[in-house]
C-alpha cells in the first residue's frame, strides 16, 4: 500500500487525493465529450465539474458522519478533511445535488445532466476506488481465503489480515460500466436511459460487493449502504423504463 506517493519538500503527496484528481480530469474529459456531442459549448464543463465536486464531497463527508459521531465529535476539521472513510452514496447525491441545482440555474433538465455525466461518473469513480485501494482507507472488505485476498499493513487503516480487495472489485465493474455507457451512448437513447442505466447498474454493483465488505447491518441483514443501493435501483429503472426499455430510438 502506498497511502503517501510521494513528498515534495516536507508535504506528503496522499495517493488518495492524488487518484481523486485524477478522477475528477478524467470525468471532466468524458463530460465534455458529452456536451460536444449534444451541441452545447464545452466550457460549460468546467462549471459542472466545480458543481460536482463540490456537492460530491460534502455529500460524501456528511453521510459519513452518522456512521463515525464519535469521531467527529473528536476533531470535525481533521474528521472532514480526512483522506479515508468516504461514503459512495453521499458523494453520488450530493454531486447529483450540485448539477442539478446548477442545471435547473441553466433551464437544463435532469434526465439531459444525467446522461451527460452518467459516464464520466463512472469512470470517475472507478480512479477514485484505485486511491481507496492504494491507500488502504478501510474501504476493503471482510477475510478471505480465496488467492486473490489482500492484506493492507501500511493503509490508513491497517490489517494484518487477509481481506476481500473489495476496491479493486468495484474498480474492475465500473470500467465495464464506463465502457458499456459509452457504447449506449453512441447510439443516441432516449433521455434518461444512460442515467438510468447506471444507477441501475452501479446500484447492484454496491449491493452485491457490500455482502463482503466490513459494514455493519442493520434492518433484514442488509447494510445502510444496500438499503440506499435498492432506493438508486429503483429510480434507476423507472428512468430506464420511461425512457421506452432496452432499444434506443430508431434513426
Amino acid at each position: 500500500m502506498r497511502p503517501v506517493l510521494f513528498h515534495i519538500g516536507s508535504i506528503p503527496i496522499s495517493s488518495f487525493w492524488v487518484t481523486a484528481f485524477l478522477g475528477f480530469l478524467a470525468a471532466f474529459l468524458v463530460t465534455r465529450s458529452g456536451l460536444r456531442r449534444r451541441g452545447y459549448g464545452t466550457e460549460l464543463a468546467y462549471d459542472m465539474l466545480l458543481y460536482a465536486y463540490v456537492g460530491g464531497w460534502v455529500g460524501a463527508r456528511l453521510a459519513l458522519i452518522p456512521t463515525a459521531w464519535g469521531a467527529f465529535v473528536d476533531d470535525p476539521i481533521g474528521f472532514l478533511l480526512s483522506g479515508s472513510g468516504w461514503m459512495w452514496y453521499g458523494g453520488l447525491l450530493g454531486g447529483a445535488a450540485g448539477v442539478g441545482w446548477w442545471g435547473w440555474r441553466r433551464g437544463l433538465s435532469v434526465q439531459e445532466l444525467g446522461d451527460i455525466v452518467a459516464p464520466a461518473l463512472a469512470i470517475g469513480q472507478a480512479i477514485g476506488r484505485l486511491g481507496c485501494q492504494l491507500s488502504g482507507d478501510g474501504d476493503y472488505g471482510v477475510a478471505t481465503t480465496l488467492p486473490w485476498g489482500m492484506s493492507y499493513p501500511n493503509g490508513l487503516v491497517p490489517t494484518t489480515e487477509r481481506v476481500h480487495p473489495t476496491p479493486i472489485y468495484e474498480a474492475i465493474g465500473l470500467v465495464a460500466l464506463f465502457v458499456y455507457l459509452q457504447r449506449r451512448r453512441a447510439q443516441a437513447p432516449p433521455a434518461g436511459d444512460l442515467f438510468g442505466r447506471y444507477l441501475v447498474c452501479a446500484a447492484v454493483m454496491r449491493f452485491a460487493v457490500e455482502f463482503v465488505r466490513r459494514n455493519p447491518v442493520g434492518p433484514l441483514g442488509l447494510t445502510e449502504a444496500q438499503w440506499v443501493s435498492l432506493a438508486l435501483l429503483g429510480i434507476g429503472a423507472a428512468l430506464v423504463r420511461a425512457g421506452g426499455g432496452s432499444s434506443p430510438p430508431a434513426d
